[in-house]
């Protein structure tokens, strides 16, 4: 595997957890990363259009054709070999990212945001799943949603950088915050559930991951107002706070034996995004 580590340079909190996760699997979890990342950093680049429009084409050709000179996306093939990824994850991927590349983007549809946040993250939350040995096929929507959660709070927490951007995926005041990460916390709150599916030496890392990144969404809220959130400067979970929703985890991780199964919270949003894309195709 690569030894690039975009994992631990660019992702505190997703490194944080993955170190309860056993080497071989963070290994492969840092190559996915590698890979997402190396995508991602082509649409947000300070590059003209053209120039990203033409980088992202030339990056998806040479995946299509495996190019072993580049040793990111040999490793992703590597991963989709080993833990039986379909191809058509990865060009869910590519088409969610080449949404961002248009000079203005604005969301007029919920619908719209929700078949993005499965594009740019769902997709994600279903390759970490099958490197994490899931095999249950509830449990792989379970992984969808707690991708889709994780975009939302990246979309509530990125507002004022969006915007700067050119780019609109939600309503630029703070009831539409506020509203966006209720609807996240649906999905967090749906996603718990399918944490079970997970092997048991590599479910507590998945369970910090997922408070630690919702701990965004609630600072968030704490704001109260668009105000105090364009003043707030970037958004983080700092080292300390890190530590207790670690603690806080262990509860998690007691709670979820006994839990069973509740109402199905993302139903809906979920049909709203299977009207363009047959989740059964990528299990």
């Amino acid at each position: 595997m690569s030894d690039i580590n975009y994992l631990a340079r660019y992702s505190k909190s997703f490194n944080w957890a993955g170190l309860f996760l056993p080497k071989k699997t963070y290994r492969d979890c840092t190559s996915l990363y590698n890979f997402c990342r190396s995508v991602d950093d082509i649409t947000d680049s300070k590059d003209d259009l053209h120039i990203k429009i033409d980088r992202l084409e030339k990056f998806r050709g040479d995946f299509e054709r495996n190019n072993n000179n580049n040793k990111i996306i040999s490793n992703m093939w590597d991963l989709m070999d080993e833990y039986n990824i379909s191809e058509l994850i990865i060009f869910d991927l590519f088409d969610g990212l080449k949404t961002d590349l248009v000079k203005r983007l604005e969301f007029k549809t919920k619908k719209s945001l929700l078949i993005y946040s499965y594009r740019v993250a769902g997709t994600v939350g279903l390759m970490m799943a099958k490197i994490l040995k899931v095999s249950d096929l509830n449990a792989f929507r379970g992984a969808i949603d707690l991708g889709i959660a994780m975009q939302l709070t990246n979309i509530s927490r990125d507002v004022i950088e969006d915007a700067n951007l050119n780019r609109f995926y939600i309503m630029n005041n703070f009831s539409k915050l506020d509203e966006t990460i209720k609807i996240a916390d649906m999905f967090y709150d749906s996603s718990f559930y399918a944490l079970k599916a997970i092997p048991i030496r590599m479910r507590f890392s998945i369970i910090v991951a997922r408070r630690v990144y919702r701990k965004i969404g609630y600072k968030v809220i704490k704001l109260r107002n668009f105000e105090n959130y364009r003043n707030a400067g970037r958004i983080y979970v700092t080292g300390p706070e890190k530590v207790l929703e670690t603690l806080k985890s262990i509860y998690d991780l007691l709670r979820l034996v006994m839990l069973k199964k509740e109402k199905d919270l993302t139903k809906h949003y979920h049909s709203l995004v299977m009207e363009e894309i047959d989740y059964n195709a990528r299990f």
